[in-house]
């Protein structure tokens, strides 16, 4: 298949088709069937942070012994893989300076 052109803002948890629609961090060269992917990602995300928004109203739990956190943690790296994965030189040498990137 023909890559297509996508725009990323993994701060928002959307993409977009067109540089214009909206602020993005990522501009990817990426194959259709792979756009899934973000969109599951970015659902499950939101999704985990509207159920830690109740769990944050008890203070007796501390964020590293949180394992929704943890969940979080990892749709975020494999966002930033993915960007990784069909990023341009630029994109891959800044996700590779990061901290969480092995």
């Amino acid at each position: 298949m023909t890559p297509i052109t996508l725009y990323v803002s993994i701060a928002n948890k959307r993409y977009y088709t067109s540089p214009y629609d909206s602020p993005w961090e990522f501009k990817l060269q990426i194959e259709p069937q792979y756009v899934k992917v973000f969109d599951q990602l970015f659902n499950q995300s939101s999704t985990l942070d509207q159920q830690n928004f109740w769990r944050a109203q008890l203070p007796y739990v501390p964020y590293h012994l949180d394992p929704e956190n943890d969940e979080i943690d990892l749709r975020l790296k494999k966002m930033y893989a993915l960007v990784h994965e069909f990023g341009d030189a630029e994109t891959k040498q800044l996700i590779e300076q990061m901290p969480y990137y092995s």
